[in-house]
């Protein structure tokens, strides 16, 4: 088992706090709005291990830092290029995010200050979704930069929207705002900036009402669908996006 004195300062990318049994995961680079790279990339891949190892955390609220969840923006200049050989940590870590994520035994909140414009399938897998009106979801990071969309987002954005706006949504580019976003089934509540985290911390107290047994056994029973879409696609998704990734590099050559 795992205590937060232990991981609490392992993440260089995430602040974490905890009262009452309700952990808060702050995103961020250097004080500011994430900005995904090879290192968050694999802080995510562990942070979750510890987190649902440690049994004093009862409730997760997630959130980013200023006036943006993820960035930056994705380019085609910025898409990674790799061989296979190279590609395999890339697939090691993307399984191990989605999938920890997911074995966290205990109800999760997505307090999403700003746009997502990277890996937004991770705070959509909570399950609350809370957004500011400043938010705003694009997958920036793949089809529209040159890359397979296939490190989860083939699945949760399918899943969520529908098959063919899903489908659309990321071959397309599409950028959804937050009242939008509402309306098609991404996120729950939407309201301005300075609201967002008081209302997660309202919910989650009120889930705190509810025994442990309670809290850890609903998250399980309400994520076993999602899990098994996890397990069945993502390891496949993401060597489709690897081979991707090496077609484009020796196209380049």
């Amino acid at each position: 088992m795992a205590s937060l004195d232990e991981y609490a300062d392992k993440y260089p990318s995430i602040r974490m706090e905890r009262r009452n049994g309700i952990l808060q995961m702050t995103f961020h680079t250097d004080g500011g709005p994430l900005q995904w790279g090879g290192s968050p990339h694999k802080e995510f891949s562990q942070v979750f291990v510890d987190v649902g190892s440690d049994t004093e955390n009862r409730i997760v609220i997630m959130t980013g830092t200023g006036d943006a969840f993820t960035g930056p923006q994705g380019t085609a200049a910025g898409t990674p290029k790799r061989a296979p050989k190279d590609w395999d940590q890339t697939y090691w870590e993307g399984k191990r995010i989605l999938t920890s994520l997911l074995d966290v035994e205990v109800p999760m909140i997505s307090a999403i200050n700003g746009p997502a414009l990277r890996h937004s399938e991770i705070p959509l897998l909570c399950d609350i979704v809370l957004a500011s009106d400043t938010a705003a979801f694009q997958d920036s990071g793949h089809f529209m930069s040159g890359l397979v969309p296939g490190d989860g987002m083939h699945i949760v954005y399918p899943l969520l929207l529908g098959l063919n706006r899903g489908r659309y949504f990321l071959f397309t580019g599409q950028r959804i705002e937050a009242q939008e976003a509402k309306e098609l089934g991404l996120v729950n509540e939407v309201m301005p900036q300075s609201e967002l985290l008081p209302r997660a911390w309202e919910l989650a107290e009120q889930m705190t009402q509810q025994s442990d047994i309670v809290l850890r056994y609903s998250r399980v029973a309400m994520t076993m669908v999602v899990k098994r879409l996890i397990h069945d696609m993502l390891g496949y998704g993401l060597a489709l996006e690897g081979l991707g990734s090496a077609d484009t590099m020796l196209n380049q050559r």
